[in-house]
């Protein structure tokens, strides 16, 4: 069973992508935890019933709109942060600093409490009546902390994930990682399990990049099958968002060629970590190579983020996840620098940067911009530049507020690199604002030529730009009371869920140990726990704060526990947590010398009274209580100065690092510090746009032809199609329809293939196409099967009779085991039971009788099962004494006289040498001798 719930992103302008999976068993897998720039916990609500049922969670981009909403999540949503998360060490290392950009930039990604401060009220659908105060924000230390527990795999490794303590146990899972290209560390998820082999691709770029490697699709380098393990998938799920041209970097030199030659400045807003460093490449290497430009020479070029240091700082130590021939550049460059380094010691102090050794990532043209100080200089100072700054949508970020600045020069141009669309006019970012007037090119439109050739677009503007910026105030008397009623709303269900859940998470492994007979009613179970968050949060008694009111059905079998007088509880017909009674043996734990030694038992009396003037202290920060402002500010002072001056250190290899360990401190944003309650204001702005438009497409996606071709070559069984506008989803699908629908090769009828295209919220019943029985095999059969071992799995081929037994239903055993009583006049209950106590029908597989056997013999030829690598091939030759070398394309030549090749069928060709020529030591019969071997035959018996 394979069921595909697309929860945002599906038929959408939105490009935020949340995903559950549902498989065989109660499995649910959620993929990517999305946002957009709006922050409407609105979008969340419906990812916030499903918390209580996931296995696990996947993420595949570090970006806001696969896994902006994860912090969030994790902080604010029960339970959430109990579920296992997969991710690369890319995508888990700049998703953390993207996040943290994020919380220090913009205000509104805190999310607002409820206008009337109830969990009732959080998903209201009047703006008019949402409230202005911000939630608590994550901090740099909680972003850090979530980040960490997320489990990073490698590509093309196969791994069994660990479900969460309250989900149902992941039987024959695999999952593998692939690299999907658009940016570093970004992954197509294959999930095996059971007969459902599904693929899970969006965004997604087969092309090879400056930084990034493209989409692991095909075999090998240059390879023209696609690989064996994303072929012919029962599943794929691929977003219809496309691509545009190829010659992308050729037409952004040449836009900014073109601004910086009439003494102009060009802006590119992008993300803070992913697409970044693709950009911060090209710009360094054509800056290196353009030292006879005149315009380039003359022009600087920053990266304005605040989390620049960090990015850079984590692409040094991830060059194995990028192409190959950016290892092969610094490898170069290392050696031809060392050597220049060795012959001009003496003029070290002349030369100066040029004979200092690069680090990869250490760029000599670009320069880092992190504080909003440095930026201020920068576009203060004189001279043309080019400006990469974050964000995408120019909402929050340093791009903002380079727009105001550059905006107002006619002979500046904006790039956009991505297509931003929000659902709503009322909504809409300012860089889709612009990408809107870019469009409709109502002013006019300005034609250059680039150094190629090519012709470029330059688009007039001359209106007027009006934005909403959003600034962070403190509260009032009375909105400080309703912040504090909704802390302690959602303290008071996190602690009823803590007492509640408590014991079953202390001893989660003994638990699902025990779990294992009522797993296979997880469907039953599920709809029970998949409420359960909701169901606290409607039964909490507002008015009293100390207790929480809830129902017995919510208790279940804790009532006994939970309420006075409550002696007995009926655990007939339950599962789960519900059919025991509610205790877990606390078990002493210690190290193999005995119980573990706390360090807090043999403190000294001074050292005791420093500890408790640091709770004090801790403690004075409580919500409710008042804090002294001038200590806050001077600890969070201290603490920006110690993380200025890290990233100074790091060796940026610029002229800002002078600039960002100055005096000119700021507390801005999340910073490590917790802030004090405030809420959003907004100010409206209206500025005089006279800059110019340009669009070159540099998201790194799929085109429409690659897409094209390459689908009608994985051959899915099922196609689902999410992430584009409804537009664009609709005519991809028809253009899969055809591509899927022509005729097999070797095949009789066309192909069965389905298009999928859902909108948000719909269930798409995916599962492969097959006919399952569950049969009961007895004893005497059991004992016969021979089995067979191929690789991981056990083969066994049975020939067998299928007869109906009858077993007693659950109601018979009870029956028979005391009478029931029934008062007279109960004449329906007495009927009810008679019709429940019907036998139930199993199939039974039994052995055939040896009177039988002889008559009822299957003829059938034997069969082979497994698959054979060559590489494996090569291996065994090799140890068994034989020379094998691959020749050609999957052509692997044994002893200079055997073939062996591999069709894309699978099927295995041996090519010997012929009749009249003697080999020696029968290399052909070794040959077919060994990938026998690696095979099981199977025949009837």
């Amino acid at each position: 069973m394979f069921q595909f719930t697309a929860l945002s992103g599906a038929q959408s302008t939105s490009r935020a992508s949340q995903s559950i999976l549902e498989l065989d068993g109660g499995v649910k897998i959620l993929v990517d935890i999305g946002w957009d720039e709006r922050f409407d916990t609105r979008q969340l609500a419906e990812l916030e019933k499903h918390v209580s049922t996931l296995s696990f969670i996947l993420l595949t981009h570090a970006t806001i709109s696969h896994l902006g909403a994860y912090a969030h999540c994790c902080k604010h949503i029960p339970l959430f942060s109990q579920v296992p998360v997969y991710a690369t060490a890319p995508v888990i290392a700049f998703g953390r600093t993207t996040l943290q950009d994020l919380y220090s930039s913009a205000p509104a990604a805190a999310t607002f409490i409820p206008a009337s401060a109830s969990p009732e009220d959080q998903t209201a659908t009047d703006d008019a009546t949402r409230s202005n105060i911000l939630r608590e924000a994550p901090t740099f230390e909680e972003i850090n902390t979530y980040f960490s527990a997320i489990t990073p795999l490698k590509y093309s490794q196969p791994h069994q994930p660990a479900a969460s303590y309250f989900s149902t146990p992941l039987e024959g899972l695999t999952l593998t990682a692939y690299n999907a290209g658009h940016t570093l560390g970004g992954t197509i998820w294959h999930i095996q399990h059971g007969m459902e082999s599904i693929v899970y691709a969006v965004d997604w770029h087969q092309g090879r990049e400056n930084v990034i490697a493209g989409a692991a699709w095909f075999e090998g380098i240059g390879g023209s099958d696609v690989s064996e393990a994303l072929r012919k998938p029962t599943a794929l799920v691929c977003n219809s968002i496309v691509g545009g041209k190829k010659a992308r970097d050729e037409a952004l030199l040449g836009h900014i060629r073109s601004c910086l030659s009439r003494g102009g400045s060009v802006l590119i807003p992008t993300d803070s970590s992913a697409r970044i460093l693709e950009l911060a490449w090209l710009l360094e290497k054509v800056w290196q190579e353009g030292s006879n430009d005149e315009n380039l020479k003359n022009a600087k070029v920053y990266m304005a983020t605040k989390s620049a240091h960090a990015t850079l700082r984590h692409a040094r130590s991830l060059l194995e996840w990028m192409d190959d021939s950016i290892v092969r550049e610094f490898e170069g460059e290392e050696e031809n620098t060392n050597t220049t380094v060795k012959s001009h010691k003496r003029s070290k102090s002349k030369q100066g940067n040029a004979a200092k050794p690069l680090r990869p990532f250490e760029f000599r043209h670009v320069k880092i911009v992190e504080t909003q100080n440095r930026l201020e200089r920068v576009l203060k100072g004189e001279g043309p530049r080019v400006i990469v700054a974050s964000d995408l949508s120019a909402e929050w970020g340093y791009s903002r507020a380079a727009l105001e600045h550059i905006a107002q020069n006619p002979d500046n141009v904006v790039i956009l690199t991505e297509r931003v669309s929000t659902e709503s006019t009322k909504d809409m970012a300012t860089a889709s604002t612009l990408g809107q007037w870019q469009t409709e090119r109502l002013n006019g439109v300005a034609l250059e030529k680039s150094l190629s050739g090519d012709q470029i677009e330059q688009i007039h503007t001359g209106k007027e730009l009006v934005y909403r910026e959003a600034k962070r105030v403190a509260l009032d008397e009375a909105e400080l009371s309703k912040y504090q009623q909704y802390m302690a709303t959602q303290k008071q269900i996190r602690d009823s869920l803590l007492t509640s859940d408590g014991r079953q998470l202390a001893d989660a492994e003994d638990a699902m140990a025990e779990d294992d007979e009522s797993s296979s009613e997880s469907e039953d179970e599920e709809d029970e726990q998949q409420g359960r968050v909701l169901n606290v949060s409607a039964a909490l008694t507002h008015g009293n704060r100390n207790k929480v009111a809830l129902s017995d059905e919510d208790l279940g079998v804790s009532i006994l526990l939970r309420k006075k007088d409550v002696f007995d509880f009926d655990v007939r017909n339950k599962k789960g947590r519900n059919a025991v009674f509610p205790y877990a043996h606390s078990r002493k734990r210690g190290d193999e010398f005995g119980d573990f030694i706390k360090p807090e038992d043999f403190l000294r009396e001074e050292e005791r009274e420093a500890q408790e003037a640091m709770l004090d202290e801790k403690n004075n920060s409580v919500l409710g209580q008042k804090r002294k402002w001038s200590e806050d500010k001077t600890k969070q002072v201290k603490s920006n100065k110690k993380q200025k001056a890290e990233p100074a250190a790091d060796g940026a290899g610029d002229d800002a690092s002078s600039d960002e360990s100055d005096s000119d401190v700021e507390a801005e944003g999340a910073g490590t510090e917790q802030q004090l309650p405030g809420k959003v204001i907004y100010e409206e702005k209206r500025i005089n746009f006279q800059a110019r438009l340009a669009f070159v497409d540099f998201a790194g996606l799929h085109d429409q032809r690659g897409l094209q071709m390459l689908i009608p070559l994985i051959n899915p069984k099922k196609l689902i199609l999410v992430g584009g506008s409804a537009s664009e989803t609709m005519s991809l699908a028809n253009d899969c329809k055809a591509l899927l629908g022509v005729r097999v090769d070797g095949a009789e009828n066309e192909s069965k293939a389905e298009v999928y295209a859902p909108q948000v919220g719909d269930m798409i019943d995916a599962s492969v196409d097959t006919n399952a029985w569950t049969v009961k095999l007895t004893r005497d059969l059991v004992k016969r099967l021979q089995w067979q071992n191929v690789r991981n799995m056990s083969i066994v081929t049975i020939s067998g009779q299928l007869r109906a037994e009858s077993t007693p239903t659950q109601a018979e055993e009870e029956a028979g085991s005391k009478k029931l009583k029934l008062e007279d006049g109960s004449k329906k209950v007495e009927q009810e039971i008679q019709t429940n106590n019907k036998h139930q029908i199993q199939p039974v597989l039994d052995a055939i009788p040896a009177s039988a056997a002889a008559s009822l013999r299957v003829v059938t030829q034997p069969i082979h099962v497994g698959d054979l690598r060559l590489a494996d091939l090569r291996r065994l030759m090799r140890e068994s004494g034989h020379s094998a070398v691959f020749r050609g394309e999957g052509t692997l030549l044994i002893d200079d006289m055997v073939a062996v090749r591999k069709l894309a069928s699978g099927r295995i060709v041996v090519e010997g040498p012929p009749v009249n020529l003697v080999v020696r030591n029968d290399s052909f019969t070794q040959v077919k001798q060994k990938i026998y071997d690696g095979l099981a035959v199977v025949a009837a018996g």
